[in-house]
């Protein structure tokens, strides 16, 4: 562990360390409990999915765990999907959809939904 000089501040902490970083030239949305990195803007697969009251988007993702799958009846029919949370702080951000047990629904397999609420932008997005 590196040492360094607290100095006559608040003590010296460890910096965190994320499993996965965003290149710095691409708009990212970072955790925003922790600000680990969660995906690149231009991976974002849907801007304007909406779940309940809740905007959310459909995306791939880094720095994501995955709980166990299970059935949940939601808006557009039954689906298996597991909640996914922060890999750095674990909190809950949304879920992936496992399987979409209608035809209609079956392109969201494998997607995840992470709640605007849970997303900072970061990089370049002045």
């Amino acid at each position: 562990m590196p040492s360094c000089d607290p100095g006559p501040g608040p003590a010296c902490l460890p910096a965190k360390t994320f499993r996965s970083y965003l290149p710095r030239c691409h708009r990212t949305y970072s955790c925003v409990h922790c600000r680990a990195h969660l995906a690149k803007h231009d991976e974002l697969i849907s801007k304007v999915h909406q779940v309940g009251d809740h905007h959310s988007s459909l995306l791939y993702r880094v720095n994501v765990g995955c709980g166990p799958a299970e059935q949940r009846l939601l808006l557009t029919g039954l689906h298996s999907v597991a909640d996914i949370f922060c890999e750095s702080c674990k909190t809950t951000l949304g879920w992936k959809y496992e399987q979409a047990f209608e035809t209609s629904q079956k392109y969201k397999e494998g997607k995840y939904i992470i709640e605007m609420s849970h997303m900072v932008k970061d990089n370049g997005w002045d």
